[in-house]
């Protein structure tokens, strides 16, 4: 279980760097468009893309594991909020952010046996 958790925490990680952060630290068309479907100034590009890999970061890290699970949890509902706010499609863009975040505490779940332990599937 805990590599299975480690190969999706990676996957998720990367995902994340790549499709989400990478594009608005490097000013991309990818993400200038939705920023601006979304009403959010660009000045806030550069902010949101270092909040996401700071968030992603702190989630590697075993020890800030969950720290950056609840982080990116709250990134994850400020997207939701906005996609929601300007009625983005449901199933491909607004929830999205609940996709990922059920992926992101699936990870954590499957690596920490902690968490396992705080929320069981079965009793």
């Amino acid at each position: 279980m805990k590599i299975a958790g480690w190969v999706l925490s990676v996957l998720v990680a990367l995902f994340l760097a790549g499709a989400s952060a990478a594009p608005k630290l490097l000013g991309l068309e990818a993400a200038i468009q939705p920023m601006e479907v979304v009403g959010w100034p660009l000045k806030y590009l550069l902010l949101i893309g270092l909040i996401e890999i700071g968030c992603m970061v702190l989630f590697l890290i075993p020890q800030t594991a969950l720290l950056g699970a609840v982080l990116t949890t709250g990134l994850l509902g400020g997207s939701l909020a906005a996609n929601l706010r300007v009625d983005n499609p449901l199933f491909s863009h607004t929830l999205f952010s609940i996709y990922l975040g059920i992926a992101v505490w699936l990870a954590l779940w499957l690596r920490e046996e902690r968490v396992r332990r705080v929320f069981p599937l079965v009793r």
